[in-house]
């Protein structure tokens, strides 16, 4: 069919995306200024917290003796230094006395208390150097945030003969919150030009590099404006920024390189500008609105944790990938009608390389072709792949099967205040209460009891409780009214195993009052248990619509299996490599950080579903080219050499600038952040480098031409509700697998006649 028939097959949607590209590009200028007015200081309304079960019996006894007993639950602390002449000297009692009598009368502050008031042994140091002040700041994380911004000024610092520093879990969530955003903005300077030049690289072409990251722009942008939203209704954790900036520009590249480089082959093929638009909507634009779909359904499984720090990330996640696919299949054709063949100008790649192609097909843009597709690298690699399949099949499955093991040695934990740089005021003042005072401040087991008691009911429970193989010492009760509390000390570390058993324990306890267990462990044992109850819930969203969407994409049923299992096994380097640094240490000096010895509960469950999104997303990439050359020709090797060819340098460019990114935001000073960028860039470059180019292509000549089998039910079922790259199913005479089709030349998926040579024109 001639490229005028083609251009006469242009759909609805290209002919609303194309029909006024000005007024497009106007409106989305409006519309994303007006998201940098409504996304202003979203930031300061993110809360740093969200690890617990909001349903959990420990949420509920926190919130019950906050009510009942501030002065059990203090948030805020003062480190009182007495500077050599030690708290009990008259000078420094009465400073100390003065400051808990002034932080008593502020605003918002209850339950304050003092060395100096209770003598209380665990409120002093061991070496009588230092004493705390501890209180509670009423409200939730924000209000809460503001008390403390308000009051800590009037008290940090000289005080007389005291130095007086400021800690505590409102302290650390505070301080975590400014560093995660100070270290977003530095991640997002790095990001930016390194991620233009790299496109430079890649595009050879100045105008086509700033497609990519005008679209990251507007979809980052747009995500704060909605994140900002959602905050009006529900907590949304800081730490979902990152993600925000990171899959903004990932995902963006992602979805303008694949459009910008099958509008080049367009146009290098002799294409009008506005049938080029048109065929590269329907081909590439069906792969990334598949993409984008597959990434938002593995971000949207974080729905069914309660833990708002998971749920925040799926907002954010779902609005940015969105709203990624929709600037790049209405912006980006809009613009590229405009540039038209002015796309491919301001050549700077002789600035960075001389005598180069441009990664993708092996030839620079606009260039004539080589040869067939295997003549690239990328095709070679592929070929060469197919041909001992059985052994890069089994090394390169054992090789990913071995980086993972460290992490059945896993340990889980909870975030604390060694997620923060160690020159951190309030992490400093941690670490001074837990070197130098005595019992662990902090690391208690609270018991509520409910409903009222004798006491010698309550002293009978406490001799239960205090014979326990896992209680180092118990204090209680503390009784008002109906309701009284113990103060349980765990053997061993405040998280560790011998705490979350006792916790346990006590929940089994028998009573004549109702109990309920609250504490550092009993926190993590809830989050524990609510991940495990929901994660099969989310792992089973995942699979099913994956399943369910490459199936559409591609009629196969062997495909999407896959596809499922091998983005599975291209993650194992991340969770291992996780439990191997930052569990055990290893390398804790080069990159920074303090090792807790554990992992905190959410991260791995959030690093599987964003890295099993991505994964998805470059697997998607391939599959459809691959699908696409198959039902031209009907040959599945050649498909599979053809699809690694053209798509191969794509993925890897896409790959590398993604990774630069989250390595970016993995310079962060906080663990959790730094953990998150390393992993997901360690994972987004062993797919595509190690999955994508060895693995696939070995697994696919493995299966062979059963690759494309479906039985007779899901053939109609997609020959009904299913799509491909190509848009069209295999032109009449290509034959199909179950018919044993030779493999010749054939018709085009849009109905031109295709050689490989005539398909293998242009680069990027």
């Amino acid at each position: 069919m001639s490229e005028v028939n083609r251009g006469s097959r242009i759909g609805g949607w290209t002919r609303f995306v194309t029909a006024r590209p000005r007024l497009s590009l106007l409106v989305a200028l409006v519309i994303t200024a007006l998201a940098v007015v409504a996304g202003s200081g979203v930031g300061d309304r993110m809360g740093s917290g969200g690890w617990e079960d909001p349903d959990a019996s420990s949420t509920y006894a926190t919130q019950a003796l906050e009510r009942e007993f501030p002065a059990s639950q203090p948030n805020l602390l003062l480190l009182v230094d007495a500077g050599g002449k030690g708290v009990d000297d008259p000078a420094v009692a009465a400073e100390a006395e003065r400051l808990t009598e002034r932080l008593a009368a502020e605003e918002g502050v209850v339950g304050v208390g003092s060395y100096w008031q209770t003598r209380a042994p665990a409120l002093r140091a061991e070496d009588g150097g230092e004493a705390l002040i501890a209180a509670r700041i009423t409200g939730e994380e924000k209000e809460a945030g503001e008390t403390l911004e308000r009051i800590a000024p009037e008290f940090r610092g000289a005080q007389g003969p005291v130095e007086v520093s400021v800690g505590g879990p409102v302290a650390v969530r505070h301080e975590m919150q400014a560093i995660i955003q100070e270290d977003l903005l530095r991640a997002e300077l790095i990001a930016l030009p390194v991620t233009l030049v790299l496109l430079v690289m890649v595009f050879g072409s100045a105008i086509a590099a700033l497609l990519p990251l005008g679209i990251g722009i507007v979809a980052i942008l747009g995500t704060n404006a909605v994140l900002r939203g959602i905050t009006e209704i529900t907590d949304v954790s800081v730490f979902a920024q990152n993600l925000t900036t990171a899959l903004g520009l990932g995902l963006a590249v992602d979805y303008a390189l694949f459009i910008v480089r099958r509008f080049r082959e367009e146009l290098a093929e002799g294409a009008e500008v506005r049938d080029a638009v048109g065929t590269t909507l329907r081909t590439a634009g069906r792969t990334v609105l598949f993409s984008a779909l597959t990434v938002a359904v593995s971000l949207a499984a974080m729905m069914v944790f309660p833990q708002y720090f998971l749920r925040s990330f799926a907002y954010a996640g779902i609005a940015v990938v969105l709203l990624a696919a929709a600037a790049a299949l209405i912006l980006l054709p809009a613009a590229l009608m405009l540039l038209g063949h002015r796309v491919n100008s301001l050549d700077l790649r002789p600035l960075f390389r001389r005598r180069r192609s441009a990664p993708g097909d092996g030839t620079a843009a606009g260039s004539r072709p080589a040869g067939p597709a295997e003549a690239g690298g990328w095709g070679r690699t592929a070929a060469l792949v197919m041909r001992r399949a059985p052994l890069f099949a089994v090394a390169t499955a054992t090789g990913l099967v071995l980086l993972g093991l460290p992490f059945l040695g896993v340990k889980f934990g909870t975030a604390d205040d060694r997620q923060l740089p160690s020159s951190a005021e309030a992490r400093v003042v941690q670490e001074d209460i837990r070197g130098g005072f005595p019992g662990s401040p902090g690391g208690g087991l609270e018991v509520l009891g409910e409903g009222g008691a004798t006491p010698a009911e309550y002293a009978d429970y406490r001799d239960r409780v205090a014979a326990l193989p896992d209680v180092e010492r118990i204090d209680g009760p503390v009784v008002a009214g109906d309701h009284a509390y113990f103060t349980v000390l765990p053997r061993g570390e405040a998280v560790g195993q011998e705490a979350q058993r006792l916790v346990r324990e006590l929940r089994a306890e028998p009573a004549a009052f109702d109990t309920s267990v609250t504490g550092t462990a009993a926190v993590l044992v809830d989050s524990k248990d609510a991940i495990a109850d929901r994660l099969p819930l989310a792992v089973g969203i995942i699979v099913v619509v994956t399943l369910l969407l490459v199936f559409l994409l591609t009629g196969s049923v062997l495909i999407p299996i896959q596809a499922v299992a091998l983005n599975a096994l291209s993650l194992t380097a991340m969770f291992g490599a996780v439990v191997w640094v930052f569990q055990d240490g290893n390398l804790s000096g080069l990159l920074g950080f303090t090792s807790t010895g554990d992992i905190e509960t959410t991260l791995p469950v959030l690093m599987f579903c964003v890295a099993f999104g991505l994964s998805m997303d470059y697997g998607v990439f391939l599959i459809s080219r691959i699908k696409e050359e198959y039902d031209r020709g009907g040959d599945h090797e050649h498909a599979v050499v053809f699809g690694l060819q053209r798509t191969g340098g794509l993925i890897t460019a896409a790959a590398v600038i993604l990774a630069v990114v989250m390595v970016a935001i993995g310079t962060s000073r906080v663990t959790n952040t730094k953990m998150l960028g390393l992993g997901i860039s360690l994972a987004v470059v062993m797919d595509a480098m190690v999955v994508r180019s060895l693995l696939v292509p070995a697994v696919m000549k493995l299966t062979g031409r059963a690759t494309w089998w479906a039985p007779a039910p899901l053939r109609r079922f997609h020959d009904r509700f299913g799509v491909s790259e190509g848009g069209s199913h295999p032109p009449v005479g290509a034959k199909s697998a179950d018919d044993g089709g030779d493999g010749g030349g054939a018709n085009g998926a849009d109905g031109t006649v295709s050689g490989a040579g005539e398909r293998d024109k242009v680069g990027v």
